[in-house]
């Protein structure tokens, strides 16, 4: 079914007023009604499309979600199928955490809005089992679902922003810490002794 011509200029507008409002505002003071306003739409329109203001969050990163899903499931190695273990591994790492700094803003929405979303929403589901899949062949000493989701916590953009602002750390210095999580630098012990 065909979108109306002005209801994709409304549903435009409001993607476009909230990602505004969401890289300049305190979250505390996004609301449907602000997006609204700015968007110059009623509040009506906007739940109508969105239902609140989780959906609208998820509508604004689904199709960065997707472009990266896309190219874990089918791009070229090592960060999509095939290469070596360890460098795949280490890619995704790079992949999901360029993803939380550039997305940073709509994923501290996300975690803010709803309880459990950072980790409960179906593409959260995903990047957390891919890492569970890729820890589990470079590590398979090691419970691979909870340390993908010790990982997957590290990579929060609340625990990234507090690292930065509050504890004065590089980008490079948390990404560092990152990967050393899910794969320590020097030898590892053997699973099979």
């Amino acid at each position: 079914m065909t979108e109306r011509a002005d209801a994709a200029r409304n549903r435009a507008a409001v993607l476009t007023a909230a990602e505004a409002l969401f890289q300049r505002e305190d979250l505390d003071h996004v609301s449907l009604a602000r997006i609204a306003q700015a968007a110059g739409v009623g509040k009506a329109t906007v739940m109508r499309r969105f239902g609140d203001l989780l959906g609208l969050v998820e509508a604004l990163i689904a199709p960065r979600v997707t472009a990266l899903r896309d190219r874990v499931r089918s791009g070229e190695p090592p960060l999509g199928p095939g290469g070596d273990a360890g460098a795949r591994l280490h890619a995704y790492l790079d992949a999901l955490f360029d993803f939380v700094l550039d997305n940073r803003t709509l994923i501290r929405a996300l975690e803010h809005y709803g309880p459990y979303a950072y980790y409960a929403n179906p593409a959260s589901q995903f990047w957390i089992d891919e890492l569970t899949d890729r820890i589990r062949v470079v590590r398979p000493a090691v419970d691979a679902p909870y340390l993908a989701y010790a990982v997957f916590t590290a990579l929060r953009a609340d625990v990234m922003d507090y690292l930065r602002q509050h504890q004065h750390m590089d980008i490079e210095r948390i990404r560092a810490g990152v990967h050393a999580l899910a794969d320590p630098p020097g030898p590892q012990p053997d699973p099979h002794r």
